[in-house]
């Protein structure tokens, strides 16, 4: 096989976890206007199609926000904005539902074409769309009626449940209906959130202008607990990223266990988001996606993988299957996905002294801070087991271990039962560090 063809055969065996963990789950899909009028759209309609053949269930909630703009000027009319929303009167109203239906229209002939030839031949997607929003009118804040701008009362869950479980793709405007049939304009960020919330869903993928979100310096954001995104809002100028943002907090609060922010200019975002470890935007979710824990008698063969590379050049001292199993309780580890990416293990040797031992990272999350937490981690439990001194043996991360508060010492500090241990040929430089 050429590297090409190696390349895709790794990355389809390494997405099959994730075909399955996607299986039969509830996504609602958000994207707004201006993804609707970007070239790629159409390729983002063939991979919502892939989705759809893999039994992923999705609820997708369109905006559309340009054209309704786009009819309003060719109706000479002008709209007021008060707050970020557009203060629909009757005029309005109008170039909404015309907009609405062109949109809604786009879409599913998009999701229809089944021609040969193309990437959708043989899809047969069945869009339903209805009445599923009830709205009610948002009223008169701050003394500005927003007049048939309104705001999501309850989502028909039942019936798009029941819609989805005959594997339907349900799509869902950015406006809504009064139990007295008034229609109003509502915000694409407010329909997508109750969906979700009311929906139960597994996850919410939301399509914007970048590739989630980033720092004032300009440094991707590509994971954050729904905490550390609160405490980042004022980090962000733009109005989308605030709008995805505070929907992804209000989503996330509410039960739903991911949020991710990708780019709708990006081709092929929401499969590298969905079904490669890396992901291609921002992750948001309730807890940590790496997650640092205990290691168990399942985590034996993880644990040899990652440690493999490093034994075969000699960083790391060769463990046997059998005596990693005696000495699982001595780890913890980092697991992303079912992928162990660190492990660490303290040995006592003395009621005050204990060794740092296996620390190993996998090749392709160097950088991060996997091997910092892992330390922290053992650092912690040391002193829990009121353990004050810890001594670890290296022969090629000295400088890492000096970075992080270890200062070298001799063979000769090492604790007796250690000291006869110690392997000469391998010449390992030993470093001390007080707790």
């Amino acid at each position: 096989m050429n590297d090409t063809t190696t390349s895709y055969v790794q990355w389809f065996r390494q997405s099959s976890p994730y075909i399955n963990a996607h299986r039969d789950k509830t996504v609602v899909i958000m994207f707004d206007g201006d993804a609707l009028l970007h070239d790629n759209f159409t390729r983002i309609v063939q991979d919502i199609a892939l989705l759809n053949s893999l039994d992923v269930r999705m609820v997708l909630v369109h905006g559309a926000r340009p054209q309704i703009d786009a009819v309003l000027e060719r109706l000479d009319i002008t709209s007021q904005f008060h707050d970020g929303l557009r203060i629909t009167d009757a005029e309005a109203l109008r170039a909404v539902k015309a907009a609405v239906g062109m949109v809604k229209a786009d879409i599913e002939s998009l999701l229809s074409v089944g021609i040969p030839g193309t990437a959708m031949h043989g899809s047969r997607i069945r869009v339903v769309s209805g009445n599923f929003v009830t709205a009610k009118p948002l009223g008169v804040i701050d003394g500005v009626d927003y007049q048939h701008t309104g705001e999501v009362r309850r989502i028909d869950h039942q019936a798009i449940t029941h819609l989805l479980d005959q594997y339907n793709v349900v799509l869902l405007s950015c406006s809504g209906y009064s139990p007295s049939g008034e229609m109003f304009n509502l915000s694409l960020e407010d329909v997508a959130y109750h969906a979700a919330v009311s929906l139960r869903a597994d996850k919410v993928i939301a399509f914007g202008p970048d590739d989630g979100l980033y720092t004032p310096e300009g440094d991707p954001l590509k994971e954050l607990t729904c905490r550390q995104l609160e405490a980042r809002m004022s980090d962000f100028t733009d109005e989308t990223d605030l709008l995805q943002a505070s929907m992804a907090v209000r989503c996330v609060r509410q039960g739903v266990p991911r949020v991710h922010l990708i780019s709708y200019q990006t081709d092929g975002a929401l499969l590298q988001e969905l079904y490669t470890r890396e992901g291609k935007g921002t992750l948001v979710s309730q807890e940590a996606y790496d997650q640092l824990r205990p290691a168990g008698i399942d985590d034996v063969a993880g644990i040899l993988e990652l440690l493999a590379p490093l034994e075969e050049q000699g960083i790391l001292v060769r463990r046997s299957r059998e005596l990693l199993e005696t000495e699982i309780h001595r780890f913890h580890v980092i697991e992303r996905d079912g992928l162990i990416t660190a492990c660490a293990a303290l040995y006592p040797y003395s009621s005050d002294m204990a060794e740092l031992a296996c620390v190993a990272v996998h090749t392709s999350y160097r950088g991060t801070n996997r091997g910092q937490r892992l330390l922290e981690q053992i650092e912690e439990e040391a002193r829990r087991r009121n353990i004050n001194k810890l001594f670890v043996l290296t022969t090629r991360t000295a400088h890492w271990f000096i970075e992080h508060g270890f200062v070298a010492a001799q063979i000769s500090e090492l604790p007796p039962e250690k000291q006869k241990m110690y392997n000469y040929q391998r010449n390992s430089k030993v470093f001390f560090k007080s707790l």
